[in-house]
Formats: C-alpha cells, structure tokens, sequence
C-alpha cells in the first residue's frame, strides 16, 4: 500500500480558544495531504486544471478521536482506498507521536470545470488511471 505522510506543523490560527484544531481545519490538511499523495505518484492538480477538469470532493467523512492541539506536529497519512475509473477516495490518518487522533476520507469525482460533465479518468489521463490502478488498497 502506497502511503504518504504529510507534516502538519499546528499554527495558533487553527485552533479555538481552547489551543484545540478548528474542526473544519482537518478538511484543509486533508486537502494538503492528498496533493502530496497525488505529487508522489508524479501528478499534480495544477497539471488536471490545464486541461479544464477539476476534481471537487462528492462526500468527506471525518471522525475526531482526540483533539489535536497548538504546538503539536501532526502527520497525515494518506492512501488511496478506492478507485472505480470515475471515482477516487482517499482516506486519512492524522497522528501526533504515531497515536491516532483523526481519521477520514474523501471522496472525489473528475469534472469538466465548465459544466461539471464528470470526465473518465482512465480516458483522459491513462498514465494516472494505471497509477491509481496499482495503488489502490481495496
């Protein structure tokens, strides 16, 4: 399984009075994190929007176990957990001291950005399509 771990240094400006991540910041780590896997495998969104295609999110799950805190280094690991030629879902782990804090997934589709025509990624990008082919978990 092809894993990404991706350091999250914790800015003062993601928590709550509390020291604790705003709830939505680990959408943005997530965001952050699947870049990096997507660059590991010599990709890069940058590259997909050239060509008029995006790829929003069609579902995101998020379940806090502990709450992560300013000052501490988080790692977010991500793999690709499914792929079916259309959709794509990336799942998360964010640890601090390799100990389970957050775990998650998204779940995304490719789309002509005028339009929002969902696009196969196995036609319009072949080499991604067989990179995600032999790096999927399932």
């Amino acid at each position: 399984m092809h894993v990404v771990k991706t350091p999250i240094e914790v800015r003062y400006q993601e928590t709550d009075q509390m020291g604790v991540v705003y709830h939505a910041n680990y959408l943005v780590w997530f965001e952050i994190a699947r870049t990096k896997f997507i660059e590991s495998l010599g990709f890069s969104y940058a590259d997909m929007e050239k060509e008029g295609i995006v790829s929003p999110v069609t579902d995101i799950q998020v379940s806090y176990l502990k709450p992560v805190k300013y000052g501490d280094i988080a790692t977010v690991e991500t793999w690709l957990a499914s792929y079916d030629g259309i959709r794509s879902v990336y799942a998360y782990n964010v640890k601090v001291n390799d100990e389970k804090f957050v775990t998650g997934s998204s779940e995304h589709v490719i789309v002509k950005k005028d339009g929002f025509r969902p696009v196969s990624l196995r036609k319009k990008f072949p080499d991604w399509h067989e990179a995600y082919q032999a790096n999927v978990m399932e």
